[in-house]
């Protein structure tokens, strides 16, 4: 094995784990947040009252992920050194319902590219 593929890989697994801990989170924080956002459309139109204790814990649950998924974010661009603007665009994404899919899906696209190179 050459000295410049065992320089990369420490370099490509630091950005693989943390690519790994992004998408996890951008995963979670998508799928709670949708669900949080049916219950409360469901709860708001079809006036479903009793589903109030459940709406109001799959928001405190999406307020703790999204915080864990600006963590993962913020490792990541640092680590890839993203401008601050794509970084806050990203950590935006987890706030809009199915966004943090998109934003998923083209920075493990980017990322994984950047690793090949």
């Amino acid at each position: 094995m050459s000295q410049q593929a065992t320089a990369a890989s420490p370099a490509r697994s630091k950005y693989a784990g943390a690519l790994l801990r992004y998408r996890i989170m951008a995963f979670t924080t998508g799928v709670v947040l949708v669900a949080g956002t049916i219950a409360l459309v469901l709860k708001d139109l079809l006036h479903l009252h009793h589903m109030e204790p459940g709406t109001g814990i799959l928001w405190v649950a999406h307020g703790y992920l999204y915080l864990l998924y600006v963590i993962a974010t913020v490792n990541l661009g640092l680590k890839l050194r993203w401008p601050w603007l794509r970084m806050v665009a990203v950590m935006l994404a987890g706030t809009i319902p199915t966004m943090s899919f998109v934003a998923e899906h083209y920075v493990t696209r980017d990322t994984r590219a950047r690793m090949a190179a």
